[in-house]
């Protein structure tokens, strides 16, 4: 997975040349972008796991007193 969000943002880097040579201040909002995305997305994913867990945990206690009737 890592190798592939490197590939992605290698060729956005390498497709989004300046036209006046700016050296690396220009690739960094990119990156910045890039960065917060994973970030926005490893949070969602944390947020998911845990709604699941939650409502395992729920049906779990529900269950449990039907099964001692």
């Amino acid at each position: 997975m890592i190798k592939f969000v490197r590939k992605i943002r290698l060729k956005l880097l390498i497709g989004n040349k300046p036209a006046c040579d700016q050296g690396r201040l220009s690739k960094y909002p990119l990156c910045a972008i890039g960065e917060i995305l994973l970030v926005v997305i490893g949070i969602m994913i944390a947020l998911y796991v845990n709604h699941k867990n939650q409502e395992r945990g729920e049906e779990e206690e529900i269950k449990a007193p039907l099964v001692e009737i």
